[in-house]
């Protein structure tokens, strides 16, 4: 699984205004929470942009003070006017403790409908899982060889092992239409 690395400060002022201070010097706000204290920390802003500004999932290795935590990013928070990176939300990974994450869904296999002259839709590009740490993986693989014309593949008709689908079991994630 790939990770991202990133060097962090523990922050002691938590008010608005250390926090407007901290982002005027290129610094974004976070918290790490989960585990067995909370961790209030900030980093600079280009830390965070190989973790925030991609479509994987990734495990952020966070070293605050010598110490190292394996978490996952939940939140995320921009500027509404500029843009910019205010504040990231991170749950640590705790040995044991199931998580709740968003794993990217990758589509494999040309579908028997578009052959035949269909369109493939797809209609979600990840899924909500709980599972344990150890089974998180970068994404989960669905096969949609065997999709027809007017067929679906339904959120129910995914296979992954260890990991529980929290999204409705009805729902489509791929679809071949005229």
């Amino acid at each position: 699984m790939k990770s991202v690395k990133i060097e962090g400060k523990k922050r002691s002022d938590l008010g608005k205004k250390a926090t407007r201070h901290l982002r005027s010097e290129d610094q974004v706000p976070a918290v790490i929470y989960g585990g067995t204290e909370t961790i209030h920390f900030h980093a600079p802003v280009m830390s965070f942009r190989s973790l925030v500004y991609t479509p994987e999932f990734q495990i952020a290795e966070i070293t605050i003070d010598g110490k190292t935590y394996r978490t996952i990013m939940k939140d995320i928070q921009f500027d509404v006017v500029t843009d910019e990176l205010n504040h990231i939300d991170f749950l640590e990974l705790v040995d044991g403790q199931k998580v709740v994450a968003t794993l990217p869904i990758k589509f494999e296999g040309q579908p028997i409908g578009v052959k035949e002259g269909g369109r493939l839709e797809l209609k979600i590009k990840s899924l909500h899982v709980r599972t344990y740490p150890k089974y998180l993986t970068e994404h989960i693989v669905v096969n949609i060889d065997n999709l027809q014309l007017h067929d679906n593949i339904l959120v129910q008709d995914v296979i992954a092992e260890n990991i529980e689908i929290l999204n409705s079991p009805g729902m489509p994630i791929a679809s071949v239409a005229t």
